[in-house]
């Protein structure tokens, strides 16, 4: 019992800790202590006020990758994103839920990883175990329920193929990355 006291204890201060440097200043800053809590992320990302990363031990985002305003990143089961992704203003991203058949409410979830020039658009939603592929586009508001094949673009809800994106993607994000905001 004080063992399941001390857990939750320490779960709600790392909670608590997240949240704040969510909100600090400087992108820098944020990865530097997102990287103390054992986050793999590349210094070439910008983590845009605002977001959240729930078990950040677990979170891997690489190079010109982008983090909007308000974005909630769940990485209790995993999440990786890839380079040159851009993750708009209050997406979420989902890797454990509860299980609506369990009696018990039991948690369940997976890994979700974000491929190479994806682009999840404002207020999407990412469900565990999700792989959105290279390239991919969510629309705005679009809830994703299975993997998104590459280079597709796919809206609502759930979010289903709406097009086709061009597949000869070069940008690098980093560059557009504003220090302070």
């Amino acid at each position: 019992m004080i063992r399941n006291s001390i857990m939750k204890l320490r779960g709600s201060i790392i909670y608590l800790v997240c949240g704040v440097i969510g909100w600090l200043p400087f992108h820098t800053l944020r990865i530097l202590l997102l990287r103390a809590l054992k986050a793999k992320i590349s210094w070439k990302v910008g983590l845009y006020r605002g977001f959240e990363v729930r078990s950040p031990w677990k979170l891997k985002i690489d190079k010109g990758a982008i983090v909007g305003h308000n974005a909630l990143l769940d990485a209790r089961m995993g999440l990786t994103i890839g380079r040159n992704v851009n993750i708009s203003n209050e997406v979420m991203i989902w890797t454990l839920h509860h299980d609506y058949n369990s009696a018990e409410f039991a948690q369940i979830g997976q890994p979700v990883v974000i491929e190479d020039y994806a682009w999840l658009c404002s207020r999407s939603v990412i469900l565990p175990g999700v792989t959105i592929g290279k390239g991919a586009v969510v629309a705005a508001g679009a809830v994703v329920t299975r993997d998104v094949q590459p280079y597709t673009v796919v809206g609502g809800v759930p979010a289903k193929l709406i097009a086709f994106r061009n597949e000869n993607l070069t940008y690098d994000l980093s560059d557009a990355v504003l220090p302070v905001i």
